[in-house]
């Protein structure tokens, strides 16, 4: 069983109260081999909502801060944790996520700036998602995966 963001299997729950429809996603979800996930709306924040993005605070801690420099940090973490609670009840292996979220993304994130800037890093559920022990995928990489047949 997989879990997958719910944006990528057509729900309208992306920031912007769009979807990110990906139609190898959403035939999984189709066949019954995937279960929806959106660790911001888990987490208690609303559709649509202001972007947010990652930043390293003084003192060395991440930080999801959204675009008006609101604290938001709380509601992923919960989101996050509703994630990992949702693919344990499942016995989810993968994970299939957005890429480039702060909540989502895998190998690489927003900056921070808000400038669409990349760097290096994980979002907060994919973070936690691999911590235990669950292989998480972007949309990106799953499908060069999967076309390889290594998946």
């Amino acid at each position: 069983m997989y879990i997958v963001s719910s944006c990528l299997a057509g729900v309208n729950c992306r920031y912007d109260g769009k979807a990110n429809l990906d139609k190898k996603v959403y035939e999984l979800v189709k066949e019954g081999k995937a279960i929806l996930v959106c660790p911001e709306q888990l987490g208690g924040l609303t559709t649509p909502r202001l972007p947010s993005e990652i930043i390293e605070n003084k003192e060395g801690e991440l930080k999801v801060i959204n675009k008006e420099g609101r604290d938001v940090t709380s509601n992923f973490i919960r989101g996050a944790k509703e994630t990992l609670k949702i693919a344990k009840a499942v016995d989810a292996k993968t994970a299939i996520l957005k890429a480039r979220s702060p909540s989502c993304g895998c190998g690489f994130i927003y900056d921070g700036t808000f400038s669409g800037k990349l760097k290096k890093g994980n979002g907060i559920t994919a973070d936690l998602l691999i911590k235990n022990g669950i292989k998480v995928f972007t949309e990106e990489n799953f499908n060069m995966v999967n076309k390889k047949g290594d998946e």
